[in-house]
């Protein structure tokens, strides 16, 4: 029998502690500019404390363990040993994958919707308002919402909205009220309404509508699903876990890749590795898997607006510009103009690397094929990954051919962040799907 194709954790080996990466990089993280009163005005205090927080561990609750178990943490480690028979990969080269897509809503965004809505809920607020772009991050924080006992509204970029109608009555069934985005419910949506009545909105438009909300409404605050430092630090759950993992089956990465919009899941899994390169000397390759219609990793690095409206306070990151327009793509959660001040100070300094691939997205769709059903008389994973995950199969696949090459032997682990199970419409325009 093959061993180690799923590791697990029990219970008592989940991590109890989050990592915050900020007093291990290598200088500090640049200040926001500008008026940081909207920050105080709209979040979640507790949040805004882990936010600038210079502890290394941050606790995690006792009920929020006590959550995570109830949505399967800790999630499983698979060798992707067909994959490996599928790529003819020779003894040295080994796959392994994250099962980040075994959630209730299917997607690793519940890890830190919980923790937001947990914070909310503790700090007497009854609604929680938030963007969403694939729809996987309004889908988790609906969820948590209504673990908690909240409300809930999402703005959600209407190029998706548009196609995504089982996941919008997810979102309803747990008792969200959802709004393409942008809508007449804000100055801003009105506003760009009256430009295009058919504007297909973006993430950052999408977080000014939500911020303009939770800003009329003292009962109500504001939730963002990626970029923040407290919102990487929830999901560096993922990294912890699999750093366990592996030792389990005495294995160490050499390369590291997931797919990335603005960072949280390239976050989860990498940080905690990110620590032992930057403290301990170890050598691995970090990849970052986006379209080329947002490559925000490829843009400047320099201060920038978080949204469209410019609300926020600036932060220092690789961006495309706040208002950049991008073309709408089928994997649209990496369609954001700006990555996390944290990735792209670590981008800056050399340790992550970036690949981005054409805005067609069919090399990243027939990789992902691949993955799920295999080829010729040779089966494949059989998981189907949401097509932002795709592009974290597409890297990994071409980085493990590019290692056979080389004649290199590796151990490359990558994040599968999400299922498709509501994006088979965009399988099917992709790929030809009958």
């Amino acid at each position: 029998m093959e061993k180690s194709l799923a590791v697990n954790l029990s219970i008592e080996e989940a991590p109890k502690q989050w990592y915050n990466i900020l007093p291990d990089l290598p200088e500090p993280l640049s200040e926001p500019k500008g008026d940081l009163s909207i920050l105080d005005k709209t979040m979640v205090k507790e949040c805004l404390k882990q936010e600038f927080s210079k502890d290394r561990f941050i606790d995690i609750p006792e009920e929020i363990q006590l959550l995570y178990q109830q949505i399967g943490r800790p999630r499983a480690l698979f060798r992707a040993k067909n994959l490996e028979k599928l790529l003819d990969l020779p003894e040295g080269i080994e796959l392994y994958y994250k099962s980040e897509f075994l959630s209730p809503t299917g997607s690793h965004k519940v890890n830190t919707a919980i923790a937001q809505a947990f914070y909310a809920k503790k700090e007497g607020f009854e609604r929680l308002v938030t963007e969403t772009g694939a729809g996987q991050w309004g889908s988790a924080l609906s969820f948590a919402a209504r673990l908690v006992g909240l409300k809930s509204t999402v703005y959600w970029v209407r190029a998706v909205y548009q196609w995504k109608e089982a996941r919008r009555q997810l979102m309803e069934l747990y008792g969200a009220k959802v709004f393409a985005s942008p809508s007449q419910n804000t100055q801003v949506g009105r506003k760009l309404l009256k430009e295009n009545s058919e504007h297909p909105g973006s993430l950052g438009i999408a977080i000014s509508e939500g911020l303009e909300d939770a800003g009329k409404d003292e009962k109500a605050v504001y939730c963002l699903g990626s970029v923040l430092n407290h919102v990487l630090m929830h999901q560096t759950i993922i990294g912890l876990e699999t750093k366990k993992q592996l030792e389990k089956i005495d294995r160490y990465p050499d390369v590291i890749i997931s797919c990335l919009g603005g960072g949280s899941n390239f976050g989860g899994l990498a940080l905690p590795f990110m620590h032992d390169v930057l403290k301990e000397g170890k050598k691995i390759k970090f990849i970052a898997a986006q379209s080329q219609g947002a490559a925000n990793l490829q843009g400047e690095y320099r201060y920038n607006f978080a949204d469209y409206a410019g609300f926020t306070p600036q932060l220092k990151m690789y961006t495309l510009g706040h208002q950049q327009e991008m073309p709408p793509i089928k994997g649209d959660g990496l369609r954001y103009h700006g990555c996390s001040p944290i990735i792209s100070l670590l981008r800056s300094k050399g340790f992550i690397d970036t690949v981005a691939y054409p805005v067609d997205e069919k090399h990243v769709f027939e990789r992902a094929r691949l993955f799920v059903r295999g080829d010729r008389d040779l089966p494949g994973e059989g998981y189907l990954p949401a097509p932002e995950s795709a592009y974290s199969i597409a890297c990994a696949i071409d980085e493990a051919i590019k290692c056979k090459e080389e004649g290199l032997k590796k151990v490359i682990v990558f994040n599968i962040s999400g299922h498709g199970f509501m994006d088979m419409p965009g399988y099917k325009e992709v790929l030809g799907l009958k």
